[in-house]
């Protein structure tokens, strides 16, 4: 953060979406200043900006909405010499396809894998995950009304069991699939010889599921989890998409 900044990223801390967009301005070495919200009451905030869900970033030229389209703006108007999107058509369009890929399937799974084996009914685990960094009255508002948040939060994500068994299945031809498209996971790129818009989201969204050291969430992603959540967690590490997105965060992030 940089208390000097005029671009304001409005967030939750600990979602992955938001951490996409934080690990591009860092990278992109754009300064900002982060807003944290509760879930539910981040709403207070985004709808005078006319948007519902987080990220929202506020520049001194406009307002975006959309991680993708924030991740366009903040490449197009960098003065930075690295890119996230190719200058190569070609290139560009395969960085484009996979990371909507990785925002329209990975992210949602992930997440609602996430939500059902960190317990929505665990109000200690949730109040790590929800209130980091945010406004006081959004904490206290978390303690009234919490039971009220997780049958929303579960109602909308439509988080179940059964429901996140098949997440989990979906995950992991996620991973096979950029498995695949790996010569090397200790040197290799999705696209192309060097780090793009690809291969940051596929290593943001995937944080949750893989819970790498440096991740902004740390006082979430250093708490002690289920055996079943860390069975997962262990596996997913070990394969050769999980070990590329690990090595994204050792030497990107």
């Amino acid at each position: 953060m940089n208390q000097l900044a005029t671009n304001r990223l409005i967030t939750i801390a600990v979602s992955h979406y938001c951490e996409k967009v934080r690990w591009a301005l860092e990278w992109l070495k754009i300064p900002y200043v982060e807003e944290c919200h509760v879930p539910i009451f981040h709403r207070l905030t985004t709808r005078r900006y006319g948007g519902k869900s987080v990220p929202i970033l506020i520049t001194p030229t406009g307002v975006f909405k959309d991680s993708t389209d924030i991740l366009h703006h903040l490449d197009a108007t960098s003065q930075a010499p690295q890119h996230l999107y190719p200058i190569d058509p070609n290139q560009r369009q395969e960085v484009e396809q996979l990371e909507e890929l990785f925002d329209s399937k990975l992210g949602v799974h992930i997440r609602l894998w996430g939500y059902q084996y960190r317990g929505l009914d665990n109000r200690e685990a949730m109040r790590e995950m929800w209130c980091e960094d945010a406004p006081r009255f959004e904490k206290i508002g978390f303690e009234f009304a919490f039971p009220l948040m997780s049958r929303i939060v579960q109602r909308v994500y439509k988080v179940s069991a059964a429901n996140a068994a098949s997440s989990l299945q979906e995950i992991k031809q996620i991973f096979a699939l950029v498995a695949e498209r790996l010569t090397d996971d200790k040197h290799g790129y999705l696209v192309g010889d060097s780090f793009s818009a690809a291969d940051l989201t596929f290593a943001a969204l995937a944080a949750p599921i893989l819970r790498p050291k440096n991740h902004r969430a740390t006082k979430f992603l250093r708490r002690e989890i289920a055996p079943q959540m860390a069975e997962v967690v262990l596996e997913l590490r070990q394969t050769k998409a999980g070990k590329y997105a690990l090595r994204q965060y050792r030497e990107h992030r």
